[in-house]
């Protein structure tokens, strides 16, 4: 999905530049926008009657109203564009890529790289995964992948990616280089099913305020959540605060099964339904492990589909307060239908609705989003400065359908994201610098012991100067004084993902976040 306001670039950076690479990260997350998947059906292989079956599967099948007769004539994409914008055409290649991630046919080796410079560097090693017990460590660099040289000057970044993953069972080797060896080493690995938890971080924020951060509702999602909640029990979490902002969906179940844990009996958690789909509600079984302590979930533009529909929920039953910026509006269900030559068409089949019975689902118009941001700017001019926030209340009606709108309101901080700061993270700079420079003069361990207190030394600033200027980049001196706090903010954070992973990530973060604050202040 767009990013159509400036959001935390921070994360946006990290997490678009920090390679996933052979990592299993729940094979069904394709689902995430609401893909409802049957068995296969061989349907037409020629285009002409491809057409005419897409449209007599839209006849029978699409969540509204349509003209078949408009359709007629029309090639596939035309077809469709006439429909919403999550309806749509699959290639054989892509269909075929769909099915497999969703089938579970491949599998990883519980790592995650980065391209540095023009090398494959290891940043994180899953515990107890194929690479961890193989012996690979964080900070070596992947020269081979089998036969195929994955780092050397000027080899394209698509290349270097995405070669790690295989299905389950199969052997890859690796050259690997480790930090300080002037040989390389080999390491047969054979890939297989990483168990990475869907929770991203779980800490106490303070003495009973708990935080729990997911970024994709998973296959397990529900189950991790029940333990961390436990753990933060056992801490003396009494509040919670639960940051849903840039998590894109997941399984529909897993959004529904984690509502199970806050929500008391019998509540009616959401509801799907369209013109050929009768209505199906889906409602809280009741014995929760988080059913009555105070709850403020954090959501912002990114926040789509299951999140929203969680939202919703607790905001619809007045379970706890909704804090941030309104969600993204995707409330539709997929359902694909395959072809006999391999391609599929996913076809919009219902909406989801809260259950107040709001339509999650944002306007297909074009320019709907910059109308949205526009509205919501004028009713929250002056908080950058003031920290004040506008109540749902005070602007009832005033927004447009979609999505869900939160109870307290909290402006985009943007101050810092100048031209000069914009370069430095569109060239990867920050990143580069952490991974190259930083991170071998700190220890985790140190890190962690100081994390509230850590900055980042003058003699680091000064070397990080060196290091842009090492790059051709001219340095606006009046720039780089607004945008100083944020660099050094940024590279304290990513020393510590690099160091602490995901969760002293989102602690760091967290330290100057005004969501979180505003979070723990409403929930006094």
């Amino acid at each position: 999905m767009k990013n159509n306001t400036r959001i935390n670039l921070l994360i946006a950076l990290t997490y678009s530049v920090t390679l996933i690479g052979g990592m299993f990260l729940g094979y069904k997350f394709l689902k995430d926008q609401g893909y409802e998947f049957k068995k296969s059906v061989h349907l037409a292989d020629n285009n002409a009657d491809k057409v005419d079956e897409i449209i007599h599967i839209i006849n029978k099948n699409y969540v509204d109203d349509i003209n078949a007769d408009t359709l007629n004539h029309l090639p596939i994409d035309s077809l469709l564009h006439k429909l919403d914008p999550h309806s749509i055409y699959l290639p054989p290649a892509k269909a075929n890529e769909l099915t497999e991630n969703l089938s579970g046919n491949f599998g990883g080796i519980g790592i995650e790289y980065y391209i540095l410079k023009d090398t494959l560097l290891v940043t994180n090693v899953v515990k107890d995964g194929p690479a961890y017990l193989a012996g690979i460590k964080q900070g070596d660099k992947i020269l081979k992948i089998d036969t195929v040289y994955v780092s050397g000057k000027s080899l394209p970044r698509e290349q270097m990616m995405g070669k790690i993953k295989g299905r389950k069972g199969t052997p890859v080797k690796l050259t690997i280089m480790h930090p300080g060896n002037a040989q390389a080493v080999v390491f047969t690995v054979k890939r297989d099913r990483v168990k990475v938890s869907s929770i991203d971080a779980s800490y106490m924020l303070n003495g009973d305020v708990g935080y729990i951060r997911i970024s994709k509702f998973g296959a397990e999602t529900d189950k991790d959540f029940i333990e961390s909640v436990k753990t933060l029990k056992t801490a003396g979490m009494k509040k919670l605060v639960l940051d849903l902002r840039d998590n894109g969906g997941g399984y529909l179940t897993a959004a529904t099964g984690l509502a199970n844990q806050i929500l008391q009996e019998n509540k009616l958690i959401v509801y799907t339904q369209g013109k050929h789909e009768p209505r199906t509600d889906y409602i809280a079984t009741g014995g929760g492990e988080f059913e009555d302590g105070k709850l403020a979930v954090l959501i912002n533009e990114n926040s789509a589909s299951a999140s929203e529909i969680l939202a919703g929920a607790v905001q619809d039953l007045k379970r706890g307060i909704i804090i941030g910026r309104r969600s993204f509006g995707k409330g539709l269900v997929q359902e694909q239908f395959p072809f006999g030559d391999g391609s599929a068409l996913n076809l919009t089949i219902a909406r989801y609705y809260t259950p107040s019975g709001r339509s999650i689902q944002k306007s297909y118009k074009e320019g709907y989003r910059a109308y949205q941001n526009e509205i919501e700017s004028r009713f929250s001019d002056g908080e950058l400065t003031s920290g004040k926030v506008v109540k749902k209340d005070s602007v009832k009606g005033r927004f447009l359908h979609g999505g869900i709108q939160p109870d307290i309101y909290v402006k985009l901080d943007t101050s810092g994201y100048n031209k000069f700061y914009s370069t430095l993270s569109s060239k990867r700079i920050l990143l580069d610098f952490v991974y190259d420079v930083l991170a071998s003069r700190y220890t985790g361990s140190f890190l962690e012991q100081n994390l509230t207190t850590f900055n980042v030394s003058d003699a680091d600033f000064k070397d990080f100067l060196k290091y842009v200027q090492t790059q051709s980049i001219a340095i606006d001196a009046k720039q780089l004084a607004t945008a100083k706090p944020v660099i050094l903010n940024d590279m304290k954070v990513l020393l510590c993902k690099y160091h602490l992973g995901d969760a002293g990530y989102y602690k760091a973060l967290n330290l100057s976040d005004a969501v979180v604050k505003q979070a723990i202040n409403s929930l006094q």
